[in-house]
C-alpha cells in the first residue's frame, strides 16, 4: 500500500477539487432551493421531473413533497376483506375493497385522500394484466392528486386468498 501524506498533493489538484466542490455545492443549492419552492404550501406537491417518464396514466408521480411541519401518519395495509372480514377470490374485487378499507382507515384518523404522499402496493403472482384494476382504483380514489407509489410482487401475503394490499403514508395537516 502506498504512503499517501498530505505533502503528496499537488496544488493544481487542490484546486480543482477545490473548483468542483464549489461547483457541485452550488448545483446541489440550486437543486435544493427548487425542492424545496413548496415548503409553505398547505398541501403536498407531485413532482414528475423532467427526464423521467409521466406515471399519471398509471396512477402515481414520481415524487411528493410535504409541506413543512406536517405529523406523518403509518396506515397499515389494508386489504379486500369486507367489515365481516369474508375475502372475495376475484382480484378486481379485493383491490376495490382494500382501497375502500383505506379511505375508511383515513377518514379515522381524519384525513383525506389527497393528504396521502406515498402508497406501497402489494400483489400476488403480478403480472401486467393486473395493472388495470390497481391503477382504476387508485385514479378512483385520488382522482389527480396521485401519491407516490411502490408495487412489489410477492409469492404469498399474510392470510390465504390475500391476493392484494396496500399500506399509505399520509401527512396531516
Amino acid at each position: 500500500m502506498p504512503d499517501f501524506r498530505p505533502r503528496d498533493i499537488h496544488r493544481p489538484a487542490i484546486a480543482r477539487a477545490t473548483t468542483l466542490l464549489l461547483t457541485g455545492g452550488l448545483t446541489i443549492m440550486a437543486m435544493a432551493s427548487t425542492a424545496t419552492a413548496h415548503q409553505n404550501d398547505p398541501a403536498l406537491t407531485a413532482v414528475n421531473p423532467p427526464g423521467l417518464f409521466d406515471p399519471t396514466p398509471y396512477g402515481f408521480s414520481q415524487a411528493v413533497i410535504a409541506p413543512a411541519g406536517g405529523r406523518v401518519a403509518y396506515i397499515s395495509g389494508q386489504y379486500g376483506a369486507d367489515g365481516t372480514g369474508a375475502l372475495s377470490p376475484d382480484f378486481a374485487a379485493q383491490v376495490r375493497q382494500a382501497f375502500a378499507n383505506l379511505r375508511v382507515a383515513l377518514d379515522g384518523i381524519g384525513a383525506e385522500p389527497g393528504q396521502v404522499a406515498m402508497l406501497t402496493i402489494y400483489v400476488v403472482d403480478h403480472d401486467p394484466s393486473k395493472l388495470g384494476p390497481v391503477t382504476a382504483a387508485v385514479v378512483e380514489t385520488f382522482g389527480t392528486a396521485l401519491p407516490a407509489q411502490t408495487l412489489v410482487p410477492v409469492p404469498r401475503l399474510a392470510l390465504d386468498g390475500m391476493l392484494f394490499e396496500v399500506e399509505a403514508v399520509a401527512v396531516l395537516d
